[in-house]
């Protein structure tokens, strides 16, 4: 696999990614940015890739430990080797599909960015791009089940999704005993459709769903807001 290296945070966090393929975005950031973890608190990342929303929190909050669940081998073992490279020694990639895999323990948080583009839609060429993006029939009912699991109650499960499969990710937190819904829309300009949402459940919420403000992306000339950037940077969380 040829590896470019890049960085998140502003700087402050190095993040190797394979050169063809799916690539890493600014949603992993955001999300990261999102979890409301404490410092020796226990996070699952569904569908790591190759770490960055994981990497991205352990530098936000130290003494975090976690576990990312990634189902293709070589993207596990990158994101190990990034967690290596940046010092985080709390953090563990496994190799296995999340339907498949067993937790060994509880968590406090948990957190995914699925893949959300419809089955029918045209396939990519790229094997790896297709799998990171493509939602199977089930999958988001499938994963928010294998996320919520192993959490404590009042655990926070929360989720980076397109706007468009917002009901049905709400109806499969609902469903893994997710509650007290909160949404946040991510507008790409003042005045513009969101297209992606962060959501989040509680786990044993019994509260009804709230709609939040949301945060806005970019100015007018293209550039990040003044919000977007601290929380890119890794200067400020992104609460919900």
């Amino acid at each position: 696999m040829q590896v470019t290296r890049g960085f998140l945070l502003g700087g402050q966090l190095r993040h190797d990614q394979p050169a063809n393929g799916h690539r890493t975005g600014i949603e992993p950031v955001l999300l990261a940015a999102s979890v409301p973890a404490q410092p020796g608190q226990r996070v699952l990342e569904g569908g790591s890739g190759a770490g960055a929303a994981l990497l991205c929190l352990a530098r936000r909050v130290p003494g975090v430990s976690g576990v990312g669940v990634e189902r293709d081998p070589a993207l596990a073992a990158l994101a190990g080797a990034n967690a290596a490279a940046n010092g985080f020694s709390g953090l563990a990639f496994v190799p296995e599909d999340l339907a498949a895999w067993r937790p060994d323990g509880v968590f406090d948080h948990a957190f995914a960015n699925p893949p959300w583009h419809a089955p029918a839609g045209t396939a990519s060429p790229d094997p790896g791009r297709e799998h990171a993006k493509r939602a199977e029939v089930g999958l988001f009912a499938l994963w928010t089940q294998r996320l919520a699991a192993p959490l404590r109650h009042r655990g926070t499960l929360t989720l980076v999704v397109a706007a468009a499969v917002m009901p049905a990710c709400l109806a499969a937190l609902a469903a893994a005993g997710c509650g007290s819904p909160a949404v946040l829309p991510l507008w790409p300009k003042a005045g513009r459709t969101a297209k992606l949402v962060l959501l989040r459940g509680v786990k044993g919420g019994r509260g009804p769903c709230r709609m939040l403000s949301g945060l806005v992306l970019h100015r007018d000339d293209g550039g990040y807001t003044d919000p977007a950037a601290a929380i890119l940077g890794g200067d400020a969380p992104l609460p919900l």
